[in-house]
């Protein structure tokens, strides 16, 4: 019987999800069992849309359906837990088994933080993440660096220190550091990060120490909590999933990954930290770039962190409605509000028009924050900095005044 804190190696017992699946089929096994056993109503995960470079959130209730998320997208760069917080009421009427990234299950976190979520009904599946490629840098990247058609490619993955492309014809592969040496490969808020084995969520997967004959076979399964456990144990015992322990040398070599990505982290962390400048220096930088903005809010959208109802970027007496460039303001009150909570998942990067790198702005402050007062965002329930601030009395304000808001509008008797 697998228990909390066990390590594993395990894959499915059905063949097509076994030639389907990533490593074995571990993680499709363990969602279609998840569905067929009536433990969760639905599952939510990335299946592919036109081609490998269209990656679409899918919310699945008949479990012959699963097979269409198998595999993996490294050209995805969704998040999904504020598509269930926006669409799926948060979970809070029904309960779901969700794949996630590390920064999927931070964002998990800190939205349950702010009642946002409920994770008593979300089984989180966690996958191994060495960072994802935004999908029109993937095409520009295959097409200039690999000299390949990017409509030919069939399958990409990340291994061993590559980026690896299957097309017709053949198969190439180019090392990660070359790559991102010349403003490719990886998305930048992906080669700061140091959430690669997300164990917030109740499974944390991956092929990262599978070795000897079940390389490429199985996938490494940790096991991060009772819920991790209970859907492990059902599954083996209903023949869906074969299980063995994880081989020691295997269990090193994870960690050595593991810790090999979090050094990578650093150095790019120090890079683009520094890149910025300090004091006046940077501050200068962040209101020249910012004075791009065209006020779309798609970064306001996005993050996992602004989930207000009522905005205070859209009050008019902080921000002017209809003058563009928008006030240093508008970035103001974002980098207040979320400073201490900054996921680095990136959303608000990916998808500026203006191509503004929010998310560096906004990490480079958690990460100052962090060392003053030692709190990472997403690793656990830990209330935020922000919210030690009479947090009891605030909380009880909002909830007799039915609003959100952190401030009462000034020219009303509120």
């Amino acid at each position: 019987m697998a228990a909390k804190g066990d390590m594993l190696y395990a894959w499915a017992k059905d063949a097509e999800i076994q030639k389907k699946g990533e490593c074995g089929g571990a993680v499709t096994a363990l969602l279609k069992h998840a569905l067929e056993t009536k433990m969760v109503d639905a599952v939510v995960a990335i299946k592919k849309g036109k081609d490998l470079y269209d990656a679409v959130p899918t919310v699945i209730t008949n479990p012959e359906d699963i097979i269409q998320t198998a595999g993996s997208l490294h050209c995805g760069t969704l998040l999904i837990p504020k598509l269930i917080k926006k669409y799926l009421n948060g979970a809070k009427d029904m309960k779901l088994a969700v794949t996630c990234k590390g920064c999927d299950a931070m964002a998990f976190y800190e939205l349950a933080k702010r009642n946002q979520i409920n994770l008593d009904n979300i089984i989180m599946i966690g996958v191994n993440c060495g960072g994802s490629v935004s999908p029109v840098t993937a095409r520009k990247m295959i097409s200039n660096k690999f000299g390949v058609d990017p409509d030919t490619v069939h399958k990409e993955e990340i291994d061993k220190g590559q980026f690896i492309i299957e097309y017709e014809g053949g198969h190439k592969g180019i090392k990660i550091d070359e790559l991102e040496e010349e403003g490719y490969g990886r998305r930048s808020n992906c080669r700061r990060c140091k959430m690669k084995i997300p164990r917030q969520a109740d499974i944390a997967a991956g092929n990262w120490g599978v070795i000897g004959d079940k390389a490429g076979k199985a996938t490494f399964l940790e096991i991060c909590s009772e819920k991790g456990a209970n859907l492990v144990n059902s599954a083996q015992s209903k023949g869906a999933l074969e299980i063995s322990p994880a081989d020691p040398k295997g269990i090193d070599i994870r960690a050595k990954v593991e810790k090999a990505m979090f050094n990578l982290g650093d150095e790019w962390r120090h890079r683009d930290f520094e890149g910025m400048g300090k004091g006046k220096d940077r501050l200068k930088l962040m209101m020249s770039e910012s004075s791009k903005c065209i006020k779309c809010y798609a970064c306001v959208e996005a993050c996992p962190i602004c989930y207000c109802i009522e905005c205070s970027t859209k009050k008019p007496w902080y921000i002017a409605p209809g003058v563009l460039p928008t006030s240093f303001m508008f970035h103001l009150i974002r980098f207040a509000h979320v400073s201490d909570s900054c996921i680095n998942c990136g959303q608000c990067e990916e998808l500026c028009p203006m191509e503004i790198p929010n998310a560096l702005f906004m990490h480079s402050q958690q990460v100052e924050i962090e060392k003053m007062f030692g709190h990472i965002p997403g690793q656990d329930m830990t209330p935020p900095i922000h919210a030690f601030v009479e947090e009891k009395a605030e909380r009880a304000r909002l909830d007799a005044t039915g609003t959100d808001s952190i401030y009462t509008n000034i020219f009303t008797d509120e």
